[in-house]
């Protein structure tokens, strides 16, 4: 025997606006709200933005992130507030504080978000409360600074207890990113530990090549600071050597070589050091055709200290001892080299360099890995209970804003009641000794004003600008009262925001309409004087 067919929800309405609208004023009409025809709805579609209504409730709603509401997600959002509270009437009170007992707990979800409710109040210090607010909800680093595991998969330092661990989760966060975890502390993820990890491999893998090739390390490991010592003389002596060969050329360039006696003279001027930076332009020795470089002895000042220190790190323990360098000893020097500089560019592993190559090998052999996928997975475990707390926090903004935009999107009874204003009212403009109250923002007023002008009403548009705030902000006012004779562009008034603020408002286009009978009576008569004025005035 089949179940009967629930009968079909009675809804009622009201007249506003010279069109009927659906009444939302009982918690049945909220949970049926999937049965209402879209044609008895006044909007379909609202932004998530530009509206008097928290923003952080409409990207709850939207679920797709396009950035509009639309009724599919109004409808979606309803039901699921409806299904996790006893009676959908509590919706009604658009308070921001949910009682617990109003939570549904005859349902899975209702119980884990009632659960989820509890340890939130728990872990704020506040395990007697009964009921819990939005403000309860929002302070997520309150929420989770009593537990180290929250299922976000993120592990700060303190999540491990044994102190070999905190250590590697500190240096694993010195190389690479640290993402934030819900407790607002700084950790590591699973990404960041492979990546870490990785790294490692490759640089003791990296290392492991020239430990196992003597070409690779000529000077075991004093070759990186060997050749940090060659590169800082290396253009300077290959400078050298390019100066002797032109010499050898054409013996008439040595004396230009050397630099003119007028370079000296500059030279005399100043207060002379051997760091002094016109100095160290000069040659590091005499250019003479066949002449060696001198390592020590009449060498420029400037490079007598670098060039000792290049004799004892790399000439003497490459080449022999020696006071003077041949091109062909600088050239067999730069080969016995190149291995160790092929070597270099192809370095892995750098960000884990600077923990030097015993820390690396320390970490890869211990069982710190392990012991952090562990507390990974123990995190990722709480997910759903973690999860199940955001879910309170949509559910307390739900409670608190759900209704409101319901008034404001199915039906527009905030509106047309003038006991509040509605969500799409920006605030209220005073010009020409008028109150406008029905003015809305507007992102493109050209755009706006396109489709605008169908609606037969005065609109007005203007540029609104503050003291001390950057944006400049674009509003429409429907002028509904007076005429128009003495609105025109460039006109200024004040406008007041829904929080206050004032801001000097400047008439930038104006979609004329006649605003009363009166007006629109007159309109065709002002016309012709007008044409009359004109063509009297071009006589």
């Amino acid at each position: 025997m089949s179940s009967p067919t629930p009968e079909p929800h009675r809804w009622r309405f009201f007249r506003a606006g010279g069109f009927d609208q659906v009444r939302l004023d009982r918690g049945t009409d909220l949970a049926a709200l999937n049965q209402l025809d879209q044609k008895l709805w006044i909007a379909l579609s609202c932004p998530t933005r530009g509206l008097e209504f928290d923003p952080a409730t409409l990207d709850l709603i939207d679920t797709d992130k396009d950035g509009r509401i639309r009724a599919p997600e109004i409808v979606a959002a309803t039901q699921w507030a409806c299904a996790l509270l006893r009676h959908p009437d509590d919706l009604l009170k658009g308070s921001a504080t949910l009682r617990l007992e109003a939570i549904n707990d005859q349902t899975p979800a209702g119980q884990q978000l009632l659960a989820s409710a509890r340890q939130i109040l728990v872990n704020l210090g506040k395990p007697d409360a009964r009921e819990i607010s939005l403000e309860d909800t929002t302070d997520s680093d309150r929420i989770f600074a009593q537990t180290h595991f929250n299922g976000d998969g993120i592990i700060p330092p303190d999540a491990a207890t044994d102190p070999a661990v905190q250590t590697l989760i500190t240096e694993i966060m010195s190389c690479g990113d640290c993402p934030i975890d819900r407790s607002g502390k700084p950790g590591v993820g699973q990404a960041q530990v492979e990546a870490f990890f990785a790294e490692a491999t490759a640089y003791a893998a990296w290392w492991r090549k020239a430990e196992g090739d003597a070409r690779l390390l000529p000077l075991g490991g004093e070759t990186p600071a060997a050749v940090a010592t060659l590169t800082a003389v290396a253009a300077k002596i290959e400078d050298y050597f390019t100066r002797c060969r032109l010499a050898v050329f054409d013996p008439r360039a040595v004396l230009p070589l050397n630099r003119e006696e007028k370079d000296y003279l500059a030279l005399n001027a100043q207060d002379l050091s051997p760091r002094a930076p016109a100095l160290a332009a000069f040659p590091l020795a005499r250019i003479e055709v066949g002449l060696p470089l001198p390592l020590e002895g009449p060498v420029n000042p400037a490079w007598a200290e670098a060039l000792a220190r290049f004799r004892h790190e790399l000439v003497t323990p490459l080449l022999g001892a020696r006071s003077a360098l041949s091109e062909a000893d600088w050239a067999e020097l730069l080969q016995r080299l190149a291995p160790y500089q092929a070597w270099v560019g192809e370095k892995a592993g750098a960000k884990v360099e600077k923990l030097g190559l015993a820390r690396v090998r320390e970490i890869l052999a211990g069982p710190g890995q392990t012991a952090i996928a562990a507390l990974i997975a123990k995190d990722r475990s709480l997910e759903p209970e973690a999860n199940a707390i955001a879910e309170v926090k949509k559910l307390v903004r739900y409670h608190r804003d759900l209704y409101k935009l319901l008034n404001n999107y199915v039906s527009f009874h905030d509106f047309y009641s003038r006991r509040d204003k509605a969500i799409f009212q920006a605030g209220t403009l005073f010009l020409d000794q008028r109150s406008c109250d029905l003015c809305l923002r507007v992102a493109d007023a050209n755009r706006h004003a396109a489709m605008a002008g169908l609606a037969g009403t005065c609109l007005v548009y203007c540029e609104c600008a503050r003291p001390g705030v950057p944006d400049k902000l674009q509003i429409v006012a429907a002028f509904t009262d007076g005429d128009s004779d003495n609105l025109m562009v460039g006109r200024n008034g004040i406008f007041y925001d829904r929080l206050g603020h004032d801001w000097d408002a400047t008439i930038t286009k104006i979609i004329d309409n006649p605003i009363s009978i009166r007006q629109a009576f007159w309109a065709p008569y002002k016309k012709l004087v007008r044409l009359i004025e004109e063509q009297i005035a071009k006589r």
